[in-house]
């Protein structure tokens, strides 16, 4: 597709969305628009698609669900910008990175080990632990963190085997918006760069840089293997993808679908955690088998930790959030 085409396109499924929120809910049938960066087999899609489900099915009225795949809607942080604004967009699945402006602390629940495991990772999803970052989200942005998803572990790939710190030092890597992703890497020797999802490949190919960091999902969804077949396998994260649902929106609609809607976002969320944590080995071992990437075992993590958790320590106590990383530490 070129990109006047895509161009049109988006604007077309844009103004339709728009047109479709503004109608009174007298003139028609509710419709919410989700949106997704991704088809219809990638994990967040199915987190969104299974939360509409569930609402149909606990609010028991007729109501219509529009999902916007591969991009149509542009990027995650252009639904966050669309949720906010109360347009376009009614719910998405989006990376902490993106609530940023909003909130310095949301990213901080996506931060490279945070979590010492599967098990760890959803106990704190299920606690209250995160209550205070999502109030202040509401807040701030009108944009309600409702479920939880995620669940991929991220490692690194690269255009070349990287099994140790010292191979890694000065490995010029796209990382996340947030700060802290670029303490963390920078701590442990890597040259870290922002660079938006959607030219990393390009970024990589053109020598711009020599790596990423992904969960499986997206090194498959992105073709990241064919620039940088080598996934080093540093484990570094487990990703959080809160569901999202516009303030704005939510604040429009009648109490009965409101509460379906804050039922059905939090078992969307432990459902879409579900999906992507089983699939997460799976995926790398079909990619494997089909000779796309390779595996590389990496023997220094138990270094990398201890290097990164005083940069952990520290960045939670200056963005406001040593008591909630006191709090993730403590759950057993």
């Amino acid at each position: 597709m070129s990109i006047s085409t895509f161009g049109i396109k988006r604007r077309v499924a844009l103004a339709a969305a728009a047109f479709a929120i503004a109608l009174p809910a007298s003139a028609q049938v509710i419709t919410l628009h989700g949106a997704s960066q991704f088809n219809n087999d990638h994990a967040f899609t199915k987190t969104m698609v299974k939360f509409g489900e569930l609402v149909k099915s606990y609010y028991g009225k007729p109501i219509n669900f529009v999902m916007h795949n591969n991009s149509e809607l542009g990027l995650e942080k252009d639904y966050f910008a669309y949720m906010n604004q109360g347009k376009a967009v009614d719910f998405a699945v989006v990376s902490p990175a993106h609530m940023s402006t909003f909130s310095k602390a949301a990213p901080f629940i996506d931060a490279p080990f945070l979590f010492r495991d599967i098990s760890h990772w959803n106990k704190v999803l299920d606690s209250e632990v995160l209550k205070p970052i999502a109030d202040e989200v509401a807040q701030k942005a009108e944009v309600m963190l409702i479920g939880y998803a995620g669940g991929g572990t991220r490692n690194i790939f690269v255009n070349k085997p990287i099994r140790n710190l010292a191979e890694m030092r000065g490995l010029k890597v796209r990382v996340q918006g947030a700060p802290i992703w670029s303490k963390t890497f920078a701590a442990v020797g890597m040259s870290p760069t922002v660079i938006a999802y959607n030219e990393v490949y390009n970024a990589i190919q053109n020598g711009v840089i020599a790596a990423g960091e992904n969960e499986a999902a997206g090194v498959e969804q992105m073709k990241f293997f064919e620039v940088a077949p080598n996934l080093s396998m540093t484990q570094h994260a487990i990703t959080v993808r809160p569901l999202c649902f516009s303030k704005k929106t939510f604040d429009k609609l009648p109490a009965d679908l409101q509460a379906a809607i804050v039922r059905a976002g939090k078992e969307a969320g432990a459902y879409g955690r579900q999906i992507e944590s089983s699939e997460d080995t799976a995926k790398l071992e079909v990619l494997e088998k089909a000779g796309k990437l390779k595996r590389i075992p990496f023997s220094d993590r138990a270094r990398m930790q201890q290097l990164v958790d005083p940069i952990m320590a520290s960045y939670a106590k200056e963005i406001g959030a040593d008591t909630i990383h006191a709090k993730i530490m403590a759950i057993k």
